[in-house]
């Protein structure tokens, strides 16, 4: 198995957890012996607008349409933050996106029991909680035409049949090898795209008569995802709503630096990422969490590559570390970015965690 990743380590934190998990690939390939993984990094985000002018250059972009799997960073930061800027470093991601044609956003959530105790909830709320989430992700008010004024502002929310249809038919596969299960969150009691969505999963549903669907309000599915987040399984909806509603899941998981994400197409390429941000407060000083790329990186190989085996004994690894508390200071931990790194890579080769925290 040959194959050829673009990396893309942004802004923040993100060159640190992306080298974590580049060198947990690379000490996959190592175990096996039968893996070759060629690594090329480029500039996204506000690294790329400091250096090129441009958050996705041209050169980012072909070398991202032509790899087998695009694993990203975060970008992003206070340097770049100012909101009337013409180039911001969210443009260079939401336009990769767009080019690589990734419209599900595909964002696990499971609660280990070890750290249970940093969610705000209840421990008894969130045993067996293990939910996926299917964001459509490159349509929608983000990709919509916009408009200012002095007085005025419009974020025009469209959403074509198509665009929905293969979105939802992800979700329903995804819920065909899990617990059958598909709950639909829109706002069709207000919004006519929501009412478009509605109509259109209903349809789709008929074509997957094993898996049941459900639908929710995002209002409701708000306090729901609180309330019983054991009840589901597979979660589908629009792009805005999938982006809030996947960080108020991560809240049930302890910390945004535990969860990964993968953004896919029609194709195996895919773009694969942590879903925290860039957090520049915390960059430099080996304090970020590594663990979401790293899942990431699992992703990547189970999703791009078809390295199923593989991508369970990075989640296996991650697992044992995090059982043995060799955890960053978000997780109420003492360890650093590079020794949790080392504890993984050691547990990908040993099955023992010798690394201290």
């Amino acid at each position: 198995m040959k194959a050829n990743i673009a990396v893309l380590p942004g802004d923040g934190i993100g060159p640190e957890v992306t080298q974590a998990a580049v060198d947990v690939l690379k000490a996959v390939a190592q175990k096996d012996g039968g893996y070759h993984f060629a690594f090329a990094e480029h500039a996204i985000g506000g690294a790329a607008i400091d250096a090129y002018g441009d958050p996705l250059p041209p050169q980012t972009l072909a070398a991202c349409k032509s790899a087998d799997a695009v694993l990203l960073g975060a970008v992003g930061g206070p340097k770049w933050s100012d909101p009337n800027a013409k180039v911001r470093p969210e443009q260079g991601l939401l336009g990769l996106r767009a080019a690589l044609g990734v419209y599900a956003n595909l964002r696990p959530v499971r609660v280990h029991p070890s750290l249970m105790a940093l969610s705000p909830l209840k421990n008894e709320k969130l045993h067996n909680v293990d939910m996926l989430f299917v964001r459509e992700l490159t349509g929608g008010a983000y990709f919509g035409a916009k408009t200012r004024t002095d007085v005025a502002a419009t974020d025009e929310c469209r959403y074509t049949v198509a665009e929905i249809e293969r979105a939802t038919r992800r979700a329903f596969n995804f819920a065909r090898l899990r617990r059958k299960h598909v709950t639909h969150v829109d706002k069709a009691n207000v919004l006519e795209t929501s009412r478009l969505w509605r109509s259109t999963v209903a349809r789709i549903a008929h074509e997957f008569p094993d898996v049941t669907l459900e639908h929710q309000l995002v209002d409701s599915m708000a306090m729901l995802l609180l309330t019983r987040p054991s009840a589901y399984d597979v979660i589908v909806t629009e792009n805005l709503f999938g982006d809030i509603l996947t960080d108020e899941a991560a809240a049930l998981a302890g910390s945004l630096g535990v969860l990964p994400s993968a953004s896919l197409g029609d194709g195996k390429a895919g773009l694969y990422e942590p879903i925290h941000g860039s957090a520049p407060d915390i960059a430099g000083k080996g304090l970020a969490n590594p663990l979401g790329a790293i899942l990431s990186a699992a992703l990547l190989l189970r999703h791009s590559l078809d390295l199923e085996h593989a991508a369970q004994d990075i989640e296996s690894a991650v697992d044992a570390v995090i059982e043995r508390g060799v955890l960053t200071r978000d997780l109420g931990g003492s360890a650093s970015t590079a020794h949790v790194t080392a504890a993984v890579i050691d547990m990908l080769g040993t099955g023992h965690c010798r690394v201290a925290a």
